[in-house]
């Protein structure tokens, strides 16, 4: 997979996230604005039903006054009688006696004729008396029969229906008639929903990005371990291929046994080598976790750094590399595999030498904290790029280098050093500066 379908994955990802979140915006913003319109029509036909009652409850309460209004034939002068105090609240001023029972009768025939089916409470007031009647509720029933409760209605006083001033009336309570609250319906917002969209899309799209970036990275290692593995393995190839044909053209005879026996050495040498490379690859390669067998005893670790010390000058005399022991550690011993320990320090100082374009300058350190020993190993490399710091210890991994293989390996020296240090109960952790050097640390529990 190459750079430029990464890229048109990540665009179009792009797009289509910023297209399902802009449906969803619009959706989300018709909703609110439907629920508006909704609520809005709502309060309207609730108003228009307030007014409907008020309308409805004047004409009867008019005609209760009419009827106990025997003294005033010219009904005209009763404008005016009849206040609303609240939507529910009705008074209504008259200046005859008036029995209660014949007022609730008046008043269920009325509100009856006016199609008001709805409870009711009424009170009347007389000056002359200074007298307060308060009647019970008043139900209207499923049988379209208004029926006395034999009780009040809870919570409700004179003081509350304002029979407190002088005169003579009576006032008419509907406990069921209250302008509604419309709210919105109970349910979350849709912009939280909205929100929960954008994050599980964009944890979605960054998931699949990363497994794409992933795919993308696995394919570079395993097409630069085929370039590496062409280049190791073609170098001895050439040559035992070369040697073969000069043997063919030699003559068999006395003169010739000497390049014979050298073009023949060569062949085998290269064989061999070819062989070892085959199978230090199968043999890592084949290296799991969980399989690794360690033969631990007790290791001094200084002992070990001092032969490496004296093999890496021996080795180094004609390039002129410099290597430094510093061991400061007090406990130096623990308890690891001699032979795989030993591979772990030589190929760390294998990639300290490949890895330096002049004289290599390497430092060792040791060193004692809470963890147990500390094992550093300083060069002046290269360096590595902090992108590749996290897959340096992937099998097969390398820096990429493009089609230049100017350092032979195969990226399994450092996945091999992990894996033992781990198999250990270590850790190991890498510090790197592109251009100035890097730093691996080993921590190793104490035996």
């Amino acid at each position: 997979m190459n750079r430029w379908t990464v890229n048109s994955v990540v665009i179009l990802g792009l797009v289509s996230i910023f297209s399902i979140l802009l449906v969803q915006f619009v959706w989300m913003r018709s909703t609110v604005e439907m629920q508006a319109k909704n609520i809005a029509i709502q309060e309207k036909e609730d108003s228009l039903n307030l007014r409907e009652f008020s309308q409805q409850a004047h004409s009867a309460l008019r005609e209760v006054l009419e009827q106990i209004s025997t003294n005033h034939p010219d009904h005209t002068d009763l404008y005016g009688a009849i206040k609303q105090i609240k939507s529910n609240h009705f008074t209504v001023d008259f200046s005859d006696e008036l029995q209660p029972f014949y007022l609730e009768t008046l008043l269920k025939k009325e509100l009856y004729h006016q199609n008001i089916h709805q409870d009711f409470v009424y009170g009347i007031y007389d000056c002359f008396t200074d007298s307060i009647v308060l009647g019970n509720l008043i139900k209207f029933t499923k049988d379209s029969l208004y029926a006395d409760t034999k009780h009040g209605l809870p919570g409700l006083t004179p003081e509350s229906l304002n029979l407190t001033k002088d005169g003579h009336y009576f006032t008419v309570y509907f406990p069921n008639v209250k302008p509604k609250t419309i709210e919105a319906a109970p349910f979350v917002s849709p912009w939280v929903y909205l929100v929960i969209i954008i994050l599980f899309v964009i944890v979605f799209f960054a998931f699949s990005l990363g497994i794409i970036i992933r795919q993308k990275r696995l394919s570079e290692v395993k097409t630069d371990f085929i370039n590496n593995m062409t280049h190791e393995l073609k170098t001895p190839i050439s040559t035992i291929s070369l040697s073969s044909e000069m043997l063919m053209r030699i003559n068999l005879n006395e003169e010739n046994q000497d390049k014979i026996r050298k073009y023949a050495s060569i062949i085998f040498k290269e064989n061999k080598r070819l062989e070892n490379q085959v199978e230090r690859v199968l043999n890592v390669a084949k290296l799991d976790k969980d399989k690794v067998i360690l033969d631990k005893e007790l290791f001094n670790v200084h002992e070990l750094l001092a032969e490496v010390k004296e093999n890496f000058e021996f080795n180094q005399t004609d390039i002129g590399g410099i290597i430094e022991l510093h061991c400061d550690a007090e406990h130096f011993e623990i308890q690891a595999d001699p032979v795989h320990f030993t591979n772990v320090i030589y190929n760390l100082l294998d990639n300290a030498i490949k890895y330096c374009d002049g004289k290599a300058n390497i430092q060792i350190l040791t060193k004692n904290d809470k963890s147990g020993l500390v094992l550093e190993v300083a060069d002046n490399g290269i360096g590595i790029k902090k992108e590749n710091l996290k897959m340096i210890f992937d099998k097969f991994y390398r820096v990429p280098t493009g089609n230049v293989h100017d350092v032979k390996g195969f990226g399994l020296g450092l996945y091999y050093v992990k894996l033992i240090i781990e198999a250990h109960h270590g850790k190991i952790e890498v510090k790197s500066t592109p251009g100035k050097g890097t730093t691996f640390m080993l921590t190793l529990p104490l035996s």
